[in-house]
């Protein structure tokens, strides 16, 4: 096994040009690399490496949840590394039935279960969000990081005033949200166009808060909630916002909720689209899907113009914003280790050391992934319009477009 386990470290370090180590359950230790190692990686027993062989990275990543393996040293390098050396897309083919039967298990084609998966990730209760997202807004969603931004809270700002602009929201007007999450883009795009708006969100607990900071601010007579499955709104709107909802669609969906967001907005409306997309088609992490976002599917670029088309929708323009995703990520990840003593104490049964491994891989994975100058995820931002878009209602130039 010894021999095996240096062969793979071996393959990994030319990949990766990262040095690092590995320490095995009888306290020999392999070393990878030049200079001091960036990381080690700690097996706590003989299961743990046998897991690493039989499922690859998932099992190597479930051992780390479970204490069996831990880290020492630079979580961010690990994840950058395994990233360089190609390790999650050399999937075994256990563990693609097993991704494929979870995805069939949790698929959103029923409106129950599409609520059942979102309040999974999202219900985890206000407190929880407040300790680590940007105040007072709570956009859990990719920020906006144009040169001379220097915050989380300036970058969210950036992101919902660079949406404003795009879709030319403006005082008069109404629009909806869907998957408005805590209403950060409903309060800030009011304040800044005057516009108003209502947001869908399937997670009673979101819904709840929000209805509530909603009577505080007395915005009752401007901003509205509902919750419902976006199947279930048949309302029209001036503008359509739909800010980090399309990968929680499902595969078999797909179709169906970029139909609905043609349907919510009015002829000669204009509509936004900010997803995470692959460029390619790739299939959904299994880690994703089973530990973070149940249900979750990301589609391809391609995938979703199609459906577009289909359902007469214009694309008007595309953005690609994979290098912000990875500062926005890098910035959650850096508030929830800092805060972690705090997030714990407010619920140690559910928020316990097995939580804060999942989550900081997730983070810490994620903002490795937007980073790598190989990876094939990135985050879209699409400008629709309904019908043909003339220059009386969209400028002829992008000043206006790229200018903030």
């Amino acid at each position: 096994m010894l021999f095996s386990i240096k062969g793979i470290v071996d393959s990994l370090g030319e990949r990766a040009d990262i040095p690092f180590g590995i320490a095995l359950p009888d306290g020999s230790r392999l070393r990878n690399g030049d200079g001091e190692p960036r990381f080690t990686l700690v097996f706590r027993s003989d299961a743990a490496l046998l897991g690493g062989f039989a499922r690859g990275h998932i099992g190597l990543l479930e051992a780390y949840f479970d204490g069996s393996i831990d880290v020492e040293g630079d979580l961010r390098a690990l994840f950058a590394a395994g990233l360089a050396s190609d390790i999650s897309r050399r999937v075994r083919p256990a563990v693609k039935v097993e991704n494929d039967l979870l995805e069939w298990r949790r698929s959103n084609r029923s409106p129950a279960q599409a609520k059942a998966n979102a309040r999974a990730h999202y219900g985890l209760g206000e407190p929880f969000y407040r300790l680590w997202l940007d105040e007072p807004l709570k956009m859990y969603t990719c920020g906006y990081w144009p040169e001379g931004t220097f915050s989380l809270e300036q970058a969210q700002r950036n992101k919902i005033d660079h949406v404003c602009r795009k879709i030319r929201l403006s005082r008069g007007e109404r629009f909806v949200d869907i998957g408005c999450g805590f209403g950060g883009f409903m309060f800030r795009a009011h304040e800044t166009t005057g516009a108003t708006g209502v947001g869908v969100n399937t997670t009673t607990e979101q819904v709840d808060w929000l209805r509530g900071e909603i009577a505080r601010r007395g915005l009752k007579e401007q901003l509205a909630v509902r919750e419902a499955d976006f199947r279930e709104v048949d309302a029209q709107f001036d503008k359509v916002v739909s800010i980090g909802v399309l990968e929680h669609a499902g595969r078999d969906q797909l179709a169906e909720v970029v139909r609905a967001h043609a349907a919510f907005l009015k002829p000669g409306g204009l509509g936004m689209l900010h997803f995470i997309g692959h460029v390619g088609r790739y299939d959904t992490e299994l880690f994703i899907r089973k530990h973070v976002f149940p249900g979750g599917w990301i589609p391809s670029l391609a995938d979703v113009i199609v459906e577009m088309e289909r359902s007469g929708l214009e694309v008007i323009d595309v953005e690609n914003l994979r290098r912000h995703y990875a500062l926005t990520l890098d910035a959650w990840a850096e508030r929830f280790e800092r805060n972690w003593d705090a997030i714990r104490a407010l619920d140690p049964a559910r928020f316990d050391e097995r939580f804060r491994r999942i989550w900081l891989t997730y983070l810490i994975g994620c903002a490795e992934m937007f980073r790598s100058p190989s990876g094939y995820t990135h985050l879209f931002q699409i400008v629709f319009g309904k019908g043909n878009v003339t220059p009386a209602n969209y400028p002829m130039g992008r000043g206006f477009l790229y200018g903030g």
